[in-house]
């Protein structure tokens, strides 16, 4: 363990490093020592500094490791000790220095339970993010003769990971794609994307119209749900969006299964929302009424880009509450590529939050060149 001045030195260095509202928090600690011994010099005997000194340990048990919240405790404690012995002790004195010297004990434990469960919390959400970064790869540049990104972006670091999806596959049929998010969160949701992905692989090669995949993947996800029995049973559903791009035909079909429109970005920067002339329930939902797939074509001419991508995005929100819309944020805009589209949707959306998002986000951007 460290000297504890060299641990108190090495916590406002770090704490200095951060932005201001995060930096007044983390000096917090070593201003309530400075400002109990400034209560002291200042006040009459009978007024007491040590709800200062105690107040300290307690607030470095969080923000701290373990040198630094041992640090604020031995400071506090000497700094308790130091304004005693300025006068004759009595009972008082001995009371308030215990007082000190028990608390900083507690801030050592509290630190140790409150870095034990970050651990856990840390180690799960990596195993978590690793298992859905294994069934969601980044696809190659360009399949079938069309320009490709994808990016998965997870949210803040105390958010539970989603079930957002997408997969790419290049068809007889032509290159078809599906972006979707799968209700729930955590290694549930996991589990489920990789049998909406498993199904969608599978059915893209085989099926030969995109109403038969949606019905491969509406199929595979009831079946998940079962398998699990319970609530989940009635529960398991994601809402969806795939394409198909024909090749060598200048058009794309759409099936939605109530998922975020798709965004047309046209090379000349003018912007269209792909809304479904009819909605349809998500994937997993069938069974609550007949509601046939029916693609619907649109042209998709040379230059232009597809976006899609989950709620993550347009429900991403600011200090205000107000959310990201991206038709509204890209229109008349123009990208040199795919890859520059998803690039400044991330950097506008952790702006836009603070980085604070609540939601991940999957986006896939494919652009006819």
């Amino acid at each position: 363990m460290r000297h504890p001045v060299e641990a108190a030195r090495l916590s406002c260095v770090r704490a200095l490093a951060q932005p201001l509202p995060i930096l007044l928090v983390h000096v917090l600690p070593v201003l309530l020592v400075v400002a109990g011994v400034v209560y002291d010099h200042f006040t009459p005997r009978g007024f007491t500094p040590i709800p200062f000194f105690t107040a300290a340990p307690l607030l470095a048990a969080p923000l701290y490791p373990l040198a630094g919240t041992v640090a604020i405790g031995v400071v506090s404690f000497l700094a308790a000790l130091a304004v005693s012995l300025q006068y004759r002790m009595d009972a008082d004195d001995v009371t308030g220095i215990v007082t000190v010297a028990t608390v900083a004990v507690l801030a050592v434990v509290i630190n140790r339970l409150v870095r034990r469960s970050d651990a856990r919390l840390a180690s799960a959400r990596e195993i978590a993010e690793t298992a859905q970064r294994a069934v969601l790869p980044e696809p190659v540049e360009a399949i079938g003769g069309f320009d490709i990104a994808a990016r998965y972006e997870a949210a803040q670091a105390d958010a539970f990971i989603g079930g957002d999806l997408y997969a790419v596959q290049n068809t007889p049929h032509g290159v078809r794609l599906v972006v979707g998010d799968v209700r729930g969160k955590g290694m549930e949701a996991v589990a489920a994307v990789a049998v909406v992905i498993g199904a969608f692989r599978e059915a893209a090669e085989q099926e030969a119209t995109l109403e038969a995949v949606a019905q491969r993947l509406e199929r595979a996800l009831t079946r998940e749900g079962t398998r699990r029995g319970g609530t989940d049973a009635r529960e398991e559903f994601a809402t969806a969006v795939l394409v198909e791009l024909p090749h060598g035909d200048g058009t794309v079909r759409i099936v939605n299964r109530g998922h975020p429109a798709p965004l047309l970005l046209r090379a000349d920067g003018s912007l269209r929302a792909l809304e479904p002339r009819q909605p349809a329930l998500p994937l997993g939902m069938g069974e609550l009424g007949p509601w046939p797939d029916r693609a619907e074509e649109i042209g998709f001419p040379g230059g232009a880009t597809l976006l899609l991508y989950t709620d993550g995005l347009s429900e991403a929100r600011d200090a205000r509450g107000v959310f990201y819309d991206p038709a509204e944020r890209l229109s008349g805009r123009t990208f040199s590529g795919p890859r520059a589209l998803l690039a400044t949707l991330v950097d506008e959306v952790e702006r836009h939050t603070g980085g604070g998002a609540m939601d991940d986000m999957a986006l896939l951007a494919v652009r006819r060149p």
